[in-house]
């Protein structure tokens, strides 16, 4: 199309240089000439309006492109609007949800302590006893021969002070050995003890090597404190706490290095017999510690009137519920909700120490030091360890001591 208008321009501008020649005195080569320009006017005013119309064009389509890219924008916005309004929506149902199971698993591992609190109450009501005789079977033998024998071994496992690592502390671990040498399993000698009641009788055992333990560790001038366990039942039974209480008696001048463990759940059921022994102690200067804690929900000045002056708390659980915001805390007199960094100082106010146990790596540690606690304990600092053998038999029961526990039986 474009090429026969350029045809029909040259033949216009051919008319009009014939026309001039024709009509005018013009001399033929200002005819040609003439007829030239008018062919390139028309040429340059054909050029001009093509580019116009293209331009326009162009134009539109910018303007198209551009509506496009706000319409694109404006959808990308709204997209992502959504995916944050989503992304939002599905951290709150996580949470509800993860707090709905961290619920229930709180209240199961309450059915399990209750149960297990209920079992226990039968297993050492003294008509249950009567009624049960206990089985003698090879661990009960074994528990039976390393009682009579004197062969009661003391492991102990450091408790430190953070962040500097240093030992305060050390929790005492008893361990039973045979003939041979080799330990048998705490789960195995503690059923088979309790099913025959010698509880009081290890219990006994394990107090006088730790009080040998603490003189020895005073004659290095070391001011370090021995943890130890002691059963429920031995602070209930008529039998061997007057014992123990006596022993106590004379060796009242260790009251600030000497610490009596028991289990929370215990403490928490105490009976009333237990209760006014452990106030016997209380009142000749000695601490207790408790373990096995699972919540930081505790009633920090009831505790501090029962004479506990140690709190322990598996590490992983701590750090859970001191990230958690809405997690449990202790109760105090102040009346707010204290945060996850108050805590460990709420428990030194009241003359408690708490203790992180079991941590296991150095990831843990760094995160309870993150909050301020005071004391860590695990295999992370080092594991339970047997005392040395020198040390282990200077600090043997006495032959008339181990005679006199096992006459009782």
């Amino acid at each position: 199309m474009t090429f026969f208008l350029f045809l029909l321009y040259l033949a216009v501008g051919a008319g009009a240089g014939y026309g001039l020649f024709s009509l005018t005195m013009a001399g033929l080569p200002l005819s040609i000439a003439g007829g030239a320009v008018t062919s390139a006017v028309l040429t340059q005013i054909h050029v001009l309006v093509r580019t116009s119309g293209a331009a326009k064009k162009i134009d539109a389509r910018i303007d198209s492109v551009e509506r496009e890219v706000t319409d694109t924008s404006r959808r990308i916005n709204v997209l992502d609007a959504r995916a944050e309004a989503l992304e939002e929506t599905v951290k709150i149902e996580l949470g509800e949800r993860r707090d709905a199971l961290v619920n229930e698993m709180r209240q199961l591992e309450g059915l399990i302590d209750k149960l297990t609190r209920s079992f226990e109450t039968r297993l050492t009501d003294s008509t249950a006893l009567a009624r049960v005789q206990p089985v003698e079977d090879a661990a009960l033998r074994d528990v039976r021969d390393s009682l009579k024998d004197g062969r009661v071994d003391l492991h102990l496992q450091p408790i430190v002070s953070l962040p500097q690592r240093r030992v305060t502390f050390y929790e005492g671990f008893t361990r039973l050995r045979r003939p041979d040498g080799s330990h048998i399993t705490p789960a195995d000698f503690l059923d088979a003890a309790r099913r025959a009641s010698l509880m009081g009788i290890i219990d006994n055992f394990m107090l006088f090597r730790c009080v040998q333990i603490v003189r020895r560790l005073a004659e290095r001038d070391r001011r370090v404190g021995v943890f130890c366990n002691i059963s429920s039942i031995s602070l209930e039974d008529p039998t061997f706490f007057p014992m123990f209480l006596d022993f106590m008696t004379e060796n009242r001048d260790l009251s600030g290095s000497v610490i009596f463990e028991i289990r929370a759940d215990r403490f928490e059921g105490r009976s009333p017999a237990m209760r006014a022994n452990m106030d016997k102690l209380t009142a000749l200067g000695f601490r207790f510690s408790i373990d096995h804690v699972t919540g930081l929900d505790l009633d920090l000045p009831r505790l501090q009137a029962a004479g506990v002056r140690f709190v322990k708390v598996n590490g992983s659980q701590l750090i859970d519920q001191l990230r958690d915001p809405h997690g449990p805390r202790p109760a105090t007199a102040l009346n707010r909700k204290l945060s996850a960094h108050e805590v460990g100082a709420a428990f030194s106010r009241y003359g408690i120490m708490l203790i992180a146990e079991k941590i296991e790596d150095e990831a843990s540690v760094v995160e309870i030091l993150e909050y301020e606690i005071p004391f860590g304990q695990g295999h992370v600092f080092s594991a339970p360890r047997p005392i040395k053998s020198s040390l282990m038999e200077d600090t043997a029961p006495p032959r008339e001591l181990i005679e006199r526990l096992s006459n009782y039986h």
